[in-house]
């Protein structure tokens, strides 16, 4: 049977025009995956030496630091410990701007460098090139999350050892089962952050502005994340794409609690689905002029 498109130039195979790895090549030799990907080995650092020379007094628990300080404690305890704080402090932004930055900017540069139209005259079916670009940029978003826990985890193991997993709602998880509830945190913290790649991305093809593709992203999970501190919404707070975002510290308790993060991958994968599904009906229908 022919893969050959109708009417088109002997030898033309769309599944020839561009493949994975080419487009991850390129996104290589970009400077904000450089960029992007020293931060995720810089923090970490950043976050050690804050506090080796940081004050070890009061960690401000008369503000009222709650749940904040209680890891802050535990953090220098162990290696674990150090990538689960690390991992605390960057999910609800950090990893958010990350996340926008590689969808978000991937269509929309394009469009904004005049490259774009020339790579669909290749020509590069619009779903394929769209669905290349998701898959590279989901890529290099779960690569630098691995980067930055990997990082956390070495530093944090090397300065304050390899010791149980704790925290304030179980006992201390032996080391080998808490890097296996780590790998889980990350694994839900990814799927989590499914929903802001999917929001880029639908604002990527809708613009030729990267950075309002990028920074229209994170502003609206910010105003979500405002929304659901808005306790008089009620049940309505639990359609917000950012209300399961914390479901993860399920895998801190002793048994773990599945329910949130059942209900947190329901609602990632419903809002990731209709944003991607909404991406690529604009692309493939939108007047590229540039």
């Amino acid at each position: 049977m022919s893969t050959t498109t109708p009417g088109a130039a002997a030898g033309y195979r769309a599944s020839r025009t561009l493949d994975f790895a080419t487009e991850f090549r390129r996104q290589a030799a970009r400077r904000r995956t450089h960029l992007a990907l020293s931060f995720m080995v810089v923090l970490p650092l950043i976050i050690l030496a804050a506090f080796q020379f940081g004050d070890d007094g009061d960690n401000g628990d008369e503000g009222g630091g709650g749940r904040f300080s209680s890891l802050v404690d535990l953090a220098t305890t162990g290696g674990l410990n150090f990538t689960l704080f690390t991992i605390f402090v960057s999910a609800s932004f950090l990893l958010v701007v990350i996340v926008a930055l590689f969808f978000g900017d991937t269509v929309a540069s394009e469009a904004s460098w005049g490259s774009l139209r020339y790579l669909l005259a290749v020509p590069v079916p619009r779903a394929r090139l769209l669905a290349i670009k998701l898959a590279v940029s989901l890529a290099y978003s779960i690569l630098a999350m691995l980067t930055l826990a990997g990082t956390a985890l070495l530093v944090g193991t090397l300065r304050y050892g390899w010791t149980p997993l704790s925290s304030t709602v179980a006992a201390e998880v032996p080391p080998g089962e808490g890097l296996l509830r780590l790998l889980g945190i990350l694994g839900y913290v990814m799927l989590s952050l499914l929903i802001v790649a999917g929001l880029a991305a639908l604002l990527s093809v809708s613009t030729d502005a990267p950075l309002g593709a990028v920074g229209g992203a994170v502003l609206l999970v910010i105003l979500s994340s405002i929304l659901d501190q808005i306790e008089a919404l009620g049940v309505l707070r639990e359609f917000l794409p950012t209300h399961w975002t914390d479901a993860w510290l399920g895998l801190l308790s002793t048994p773990v609690q599945w329910d949130d993060m059942v209900k947190g991958a329901i609602a990632s994968v419903a809002y990731t689905t209709v944003f991607w599904g909404l991406a690529f009906w604009r692309f493939t229908r939108k007047d590229i002029v540039s």
